[in-house]
């Protein structure tokens, strides 16, 4: 009894660990398969004041693995509590955290890899991504 307990406590922890925050790769694998090379990139961050970030790519598949290249990022930053800021060899750009707003940025990544994450939350809102 008190192993299937304890397999159900630790289950419903890696359940609440994985819900926090929100990210593309935080804490998985290394990718594997071809650098994805999208139109555009989109983050999202603080939906309905909400303490999720995303970076996904025009159609919303979550990037993981992207091409080294320069690209559009379409960033819509939907709350006041929060921002987005994207960073990595080159790059180094964000919204502003007292306010919500849609900003566009050209980015152009290097291989390596990039974090993105909340200024304000960075140990919660946060996530990563590797370039090729």
């Amino acid at each position: 009894m008190r192993t299937t307990t304890a397999l159900a406590v630790g289950a419903a922890a890696l359940v609440t660990a994985a819900g926090c925050g929100g990210s593309s790769s935080s804490g998985r694998a290394a990718p594997t398969g071809p650098p994805q090379h999208p139109k555009s990139l989109v983050g999202t961050v603080g939906k309905n004041d909400a303490f999720t970030i995303s970076l996904t790519d025009d159609t919303g598949a979550t990037i993981s693995n992207l091409a080294a290249g320069t690209y559009q990022l379409l960033v819509h930053d939907d709350s006041g509590l929060h921002n987005f800021h994207i960073s990595g060899s080159g790059v180094d750009d964000k919204t502003d955290v007292p306010k919500a707003e849609t900003k566009t940025f050209t980015i152009t990544v290097k291989p390596g890899t990039y974090t993105f994450l909340c200024d304000s939350h960075p140990s919660t809102m946060k996530g990563s991504f590797t370039v090729k």
